[in-house]
């Protein structure tokens, strides 16, 4: 079982930056695909962001490749996404998930365990 925890989000102009934290529970973080969705209002719930548990594999959605970073911290369980150029197309509650599993993993269904959301906010 684990819980994750998301952090960081808040109101930004466009062009701004934000990061948002993801804190897990549970002592085998290491071996979990961690990933980004986000829901804007009226939306469906869209993939941004995925890194396979070593790391060493990261997958973007087209719409914030090259401006959101994903990185993770297995020693404190901790997943961040870095939010750069942001515009108010960028506008969501996003949400952090986890998948005991590793590879290509781009799809909400293919996730176990959901954090509650941040809300994030960027005006024009």
């Amino acid at each position: 079982q684990v819980q994750l925890v998301e952090f960081g989000g808040g109101l930004v102009q466009a062009g701004g930056s934000l990061r948002l934290s993801c804190a897990a529970s549970g002592r085998t973080f290491s071996m979990y695909t961690m990933g980004w969705f986000r829901q804007a209002p009226g939306k469906e719930r869209e993939f941004v962001a995925a890194m396979s548990w070593s790391g060493s594999d990261t997958y973007y959605a087209d719409s914030v490749k090259g401006r959101f970073t994903i990185s993770r911290d297995n020693a404190k369980n901790t997943v961040y996404l870095h939010m750069n150029s942001l515009n108010p197309e960028d506008t969501a509650v996003y949400y952090c998930a986890a998948v005991f599993d590793d590879g290509y993993m781009v799809s909400d269904f293919e996730y176990d365990y959901w954090g509650q959301g941040t809300q994030v906010t960027v005006s024009s």
